[in-house]
């Protein structure tokens, strides 16, 4: 899923690392917590397998600063020289490949068990303009049919456990379902919408 969304990203527009990390965290949800420890290792899995490549920044310089005759001053203008250089070494720039083309069309078209994980789910969708029409269909019904199942074994869960439920649990066990209904009618609208344009 981290290469996945990694691809799109890049896919979108080319990224340092921080900025990767911060789209990342957007796109995947507050809880996803993408750290560096897992971005940094997928990014040269990523560039290994020629999916992904690095640009190296113009090199900045500082200023040529007028010789001021005076040792801290020469000192000073030395340090902020080599805070420059530093910074500009460190940030470096990823770009897509064309092999990270095809590996971003692949991995989204995958039908693996997508639509029982919601995080998966909802990053194929945030990416499903790059599906072709019948696969984002294809997408998006297989998703409502996992919900209606989902469903319905929470609406018999429902019954079987109401009397040993409190309140507080029962009421849990009804927003849950509440909330499935509410995805299914969105996901209703989806399909209705992409069924529209195959007809125009």
């Amino acid at each position: 899923m981290l290469e996945l969304a990694i691809l799109g990203e890049l896919k979108e527009q080319e990224l340092h690392g921080y900025q990767l990390k911060k789209r990342l965290a957007e796109r995947l949800g507050a809880l996803s917590s993408v750290s560096f420890g897992s971005l940094y290792p997928a990014l040269r899995r990523l560039e290994a397998a020629a999916a992904v490549r690095t640009i190296e920044p113009p090199r900045t310089t500082a200023p040529l600063m007028p010789m001021t005759g005076a040792l801290t001053g020469e000192l000073a203008a030395f340090r902020a020289g080599r805070a420059v250089e530093r910074s500009a070494r460190t940030k470096k720039v990823y770009a897509l490949t064309p092999r990270g083309e095809e590996l971003f069309a692949e991995l989204l078209a995958t039908e693996s068990g997508s639509a029982d994980d919601d995080r998966t789910f909802n990053l194929r969708l945030a990416f499903a303009r790059y599906l072709p029409a019948p696969a984002r269909l294809g997408l998006l019904e297989r998703r409502r049919a996992h919900l209606v199942e989902r469903l319905a074994k929470a609406r018999s869960s429902i019954r079987t456990s109401r009397e040993r439920l409190d309140a507080y649990a029962a009421s849990l066990l009804e927003h849950g379902t509440e909330t499935t209904e509410r995805d299914i009618s969105w996901l209703d609208r989806l399909i209705a919408a992409e069924r529209q344009e195959e007809t125009t």
